[in-house]
C-alpha cells in the first residue's frame, strides 16, 4: 500500500507543515486580495450611486440638487424629481407648487404620483423666472410636411448633412396630425398647400393639445404677402419661410425657433 504521508515543510518558527496546506494557503491569499479589491469597487460604485440618489430625491428636507444638465429632450412628462432637479429645488417644494394649482399636473390613476407635463413645465418656469440652466437642449426633432417630395428628399438630405437634427415627414394634413401625436416635434415645417385651410386647422389642433405645447410652427409658402404672414402669425404660427429659401435660412428658422423653447 502507497504511503500517503505528506511531506513538510519547515517554518520559521522551526513548526512542520503540510506543504498541500502552504499551497492552499497561497492560493487562498491570491483569491482574498483579488474579493479585497473587488470589495472596493463595489462599495465605491454604491457610494457614488448613493449620494445621486440623495440629490434626486431631495433627502434630508434640505436643497441637494446638483447644477448637473437634464436632457429635456428625452422626456414629455416628468415627474416631481425631476422637476425639482431642473428647478434646484426640493422635491417637497415641487409638490406644494402642484397642490397649490400653480404648476399645471395630474395624477396617475389609483397612486398618489404627480406627473408634469413638460409644455406646462416650461410655462411655469417662464412665468416665475425660474432660471433654465438645468435643461439640455440635445437634439431637435423636426417634422417636414409637404406634399412635394423633391423638397421633402432635399430638406432631409441637406439637414443631415449640415445639422444634427432628427427629421422625421409626412405630406399631409392627417399624417401630421399623427406623426405629431408619436413624435412630439419641436419644430413643425408646414408647406400651406397641403391643407385648404392654410394650416389654420393644424395650429388649432396642436395648441389644443396640452402635450405639444413646446412645438413651434413653421410656416413655408411661395405665395404668400406680409399681410398673410401677419394673420398666420395670429392664428399660432411661429414663422415664415418664403420658396425658394436657402438651407442657411431653414436652419436659422429652425435654430430661433428651438431656442424660444429654452
Amino acid at each position: 500500500m502507497a504511503d500517503r504521508t505528506p511531506l513538510y515543510r519547515r517554518s520559521h518558527e522551526g513548526a512542520e507543515i503540510p506543504v498541500p496546506r502552504l499551497r492552499h494557503l497561497r492560493v487562498n491569499l491570491v483569491r482574498g486580495a483579488e474579493f479585497a479589491r473587488w470589495t472596493g469597487r463595489c462599495l465605491e460604485q454604491r457610494r457614488l450611486a448613493g449620494s445621486g440618489n440623495d440629490r434626486e430625491s431631495g433627502n434630508l428636507g434640505r436643497n441637494t440638487m446638483s447644477n448637473e444638465q437634464f436632457n429635456l429632450l428625452d422626456k414629455d412628462v416628468l415627474t416631481t424629481g425631476e422637476v425639482a432637479k431642473i428647478c434646484n429645488v426640493a422635491s417637497r417644494t415641487v409638490s406644494k407648487w402642484f397642490d397649490s394649482g400653480q404648476l399645471k399636473g395630474y395624477r396617475i390613476p389609483g397612486s398618489k404620483d404627480r406627473r408634469i407635463p413638460v409644455g406646462n413645465l416650461l410655462t411655469f418656469m417662464r412665468e416665475h423666472d425660474i432660471p433654465m440652466d438645468g435643461l439640455m437642449s440635445g437634439r431637435p426633432r423636426v417634422l417636414i410636411c409637404d406634399q412635394d417630395e423633391g423638397v421633402i428628399d432635399t430638406l432631409t438630405s441637406v439637414l443631415a448633412e449640415q445639422t444634427n437634427f432628427d427629421i422625421h415627414t409626412c405630406d399631409s394634413l392627417f399624417a401630421a396630425g399623427m406623426e405629431c401625436e408619436r413624435f412630439r416635434p419641436h419644430v413643425m415645417l408646414y408647406e400651406l398647400g397641403v391643407s385648404e385651410d392654410d394650416g389654420r386647422q393644424l395650429c388649432s389642433m396642436i395648441r389644443g393639445n396640452e402635450e405639444l405645447q413646446v412645438t413651434r410652427i413653421i410656416a413655408m409658402s411661395s405665395r404668400i404677402t406680409d399681410g398673410q404672414t401677419t394673420q398666420l402669425m395670429q392664428c399660432g404660427f411661429d414663422g415664415v419661410l418664403r420658396k425658394p429659401f436657402t438651407v442657411r435660412q431653414v436652419i436659422e428658422a429652425v435654430e430661433s425657433a428651438h431656442a424660444v423653447i429654452y
